[in-house]
C-alpha cells in the first residue's frame, strides 16, 4: 500500500476525531447524555489510535543498527496491535459500563436538542474522514473486496482507519438513535441502550483489529502474488536451473525478507556462483522493490525418493513349499 496514502488517511481521521471529541464532550457537559459521553470517549480513543499509528510509522523509519539488524519496521505492527488491544478495548469497556449504569439508573436529558445537533455535525465530519480512507484504499486494493483487503493487507494503517471510521459512523447513528428515541418517548432508557450498543460495537471492532494486527506482528509471508513473482524471477535468471523452496517474511509493511534455496549449473566456479547470485538479487529487487533482505542458498536438487521394493509375497505364494 502507498505510504503517503496511509498517512493521509490517518491525518484526516486524527483531525476529524479531535474536533468531534471536543464537540461531543461539550454536548455531554450540557446534556448529561451517557450516549454523548460514550461517543466522546470513543472519539478520544480514536484520536489516540491515530496518534499511535503515526508514532509507529515514525519509529519504523529508523535505520537498522547492531541490536536491530533488520530495522524497526515492525513498530507499525506494534502500534496497530495496541490500537486494538488498549484503546479500542478501553473505550468499549467504558461504554458498556456506562450503558449498564444508565440502564440501571436512568435520568432525563437536560438539553437533547444540543446532542442531536452535535451528532449530526459529527456524522458529517466522520463521513469526510471515512471518504478519505475509502479513496486511499481504492488506490491500492485492486480487485480485492473490502473485507479481503483488510485480511490481506500487510500495512496496518488503512485497515485500522477503515474499521475505526466505520465503527465511528455506526456508533454515531446508534447515539443519535438513543438520544432521538429518548426525546420522542421521554424515556431515558433509550439513551442507556444506545450507550451499551456503542460499547459492544467497539469491542467487536477491537477483536477484529487485534486479530489482524497480531497476525502481522507474529510474522506474515508475502502475498501469494508476490511469491509467484519471486519464483518467476529466480526461475528465469541465468544459470539457475531450479528453485527448491522460497521463504518470505514481512519485516515491515514495505520491508520484505526473501530466502530461497536454488539449484545452479554444476559446472560453475565459485566466482561464477557469486556473480549469478548477485545478478539474481538485482533482478529480484527490480521486480519486488520491497525485498530489502535477500538470501539465496545454492544447493543440489534432492534425489527423488526411490519406490519401495515390491514385497515378494506374491512370488513366495506362487512357489511351492519345499518338502
Amino acid at each position: 500500500m502507498s505510504a503517503e496514502g496511509g498517512s493521509r488517511a490517518v491525518v484526516a481521521a486524527l483531525a476529524a476525531n479531535l474536533g468531534i471529541a471536543l464537540a461531543k464532550l461539550v454536548a455531554f457537559l450540557i446534556t448529561r447524555s451517557s450516549s454523548m459521553l460514550a461517543e466522546s470517549i470513543h472519539s478520544l480513543a480514536d484520536s489516540g489510535n491515530q496518534g499511535l499509528l503515526l508514532l509507529g510509522r515514525r519509529r519504523a523509519t529508523r535505520p537498522a543498527d547492531e541490536e536491530h539488524p533488520f530495522g524497526y519496521g515492525r513498530s507499525r505492527y506494534i502500534a496497530g496491535f495496541l490500537v486494538g488491544i488498549v484503546l479500542f478495548s478501553v473505550g468499549g469497556l467504558f461504554s458498556v459500563y456506562e450503558g449498564v449504569e444508565k440502564l440501571r439508573h436512568p435520568h432525563h436529558l437536560d438539553n437533547g436538542v444540543v446532542a442531536v445537533v452535535v451528532l449530526l455535525v459529527a456524522i458529517g465530519l466522520e463521513a469526510f474522514s471515512f471518504r478519505t480512507a475509502i479513496h486511499e484504499t481504492r488506490q491500492v486494493k485492486g480487485d480485492a473486496s473490502w473485507w479481503g483487503f483488510i485480511r490481506a493487507a500487510r500495512a496496518p494503517e488503512l485497515p485500522v482507519v477503515l474499521l475505526e471510521d466505520l465503527a465511528a459512523l455506526v456508533g454515531l447513528l446508534l447515539a443519535l438513535g438513543g438520544v432521538g428515541l429518548t426525546l420522542v418517548t421521554d424515556d431515558p432508557i433509550w439513551d442507556g441502550a444506545g450507550t451499551l450498543a456503542i460499547g459492544i460495537l467497539l469491542l467487536v471492532v477491537a477483536v477484529i483489529v487485534a486479530a489482524e494486527t497480531q497476525a502481522m506482528l507474529v510474522g506474515e509471508a508475502a502475498a501469494p502474488a508476490t511469491v509467484a513473482v519471486i519464483r518467476d524471477v529466480l526461475g528465469h535468471s541465468p544459470h539457475i536451473t531450479d528453485v527448491i523452496h522460497i521463504r518470505t517474511l514481512h519485516l515491515g509493511p514495505e520491508e520484505l525478507l526473501v530466502a530461497a534455496k536454488i539449484v545452479l549449473d554444476v559446472e560453475l566456479t565459485v566466482p561464477a556462483v557469486a556473480a549469478v547470485i548477485n545478478d539474481a538479487e538485482s533482478r529480484l529487487r527490480a521486480a519486488v522493490p520491497i525485498a530489502h533482505r535477500i538470501y539465496l542458498e545454492p544447493d543440489l536438487r534432492p534425489p527423488a525418493a526411490e519406490p519401495a521394493a515390491a514385497e515378494p509375497a506374491r512370488a513366495q505364494a506362487s512357489t511351492p513349499p519345499a518338502h
